[in-house]
């Protein structure tokens, strides 16, 4: 009888917690994850550099811009279109033209460089920090990172109410960022994955 209770008691707490973290705001919650957001739906441009992997054929790899005329010269296959492509796309092309030369070959593409689409993949960091900067996107590139570039806060700053916009096909979203626990406290639980066109700002304190 006491299991019962005990197994009812972890089911209703399990309930309630799930309900706090649906009721979570939008800027409590954190944003997606962006590790494979820049790559895996980016088209590629040209003068982005892409890295072409042919498994357990090493000598078939390949790391190249795309050319002005949007394609990319790859061992064996020749030309191949890249220039809108996705990096998905490009190797799936890749992967069947091998197919005759190479059994069942193996390929991965991926961008190294982002190059031809600059602008939009900046990310800026704004408000009451030293130096407000545009910076080019870099994979693995966070909150952090960015702030530093950006030479820190400044000492009219407000750190914990910095704020992270994400435009989407949708919608702009906004994450609050506790900023001062980032750099004061290591608290890291904020310091998000930034995407191509974020906006970083820090809010200056009200006296």
């Amino acid at each position: 009888m006491s299991r019962f209770i005990a197994a009812f008691a972890i089911a209703a707490l399990s309930l309630v917690l799930a309900g706090c973290a649906s009721n979570k705001s939008a800027s409590e919650a954190p944003p997606p994850a962006t590790s494979t957001l820049a790559t895996d739906s980016y088209h590629i441009g040209v003068d982005d550099i892409v890295q072409v992997s042919v498994w357990r054929n090493p000598e078939l790899g390949i790391t190249v811009p795309v050319r002005p005329d949007g394609k990319i010269s790859v061992p064996l296959v020749g030309d191949v279109n890249a220039g809108g492509l996705t990096p998905a796309e490009v190797a799936k092309d890749i992967q069947e033209k091998l197919g005759a030369f190479v059994r069942d070959p193996q390929v991965a593409v991926i961008l190294t460089d982002l190059r031809s689409h600059e602008y939009l993949s900046r990310v800026r960091v704004t408000g009451a920090v030293r130096q407000p900067v545009s910076l080019p996107y870099r994979p693995g590139m966070t909150v952090l990172d960015a702030v530093l570039a950006a030479g820190g806060v400044t000492e009219f700053a407000a750190p914990d109410r910095s704020d992270l916009h994400r435009k989407t096909a949708e919608e702009t979203r906004t994450y609050a960022v506790r900023l001062d626990k980032i750099l004061n406290r290591g608290d890291l639980s904020t310091n998000y994955q930034v995407s191509p066109g974020d906006v970083i700002t820090v809010p200056e304190r009200t006296f």
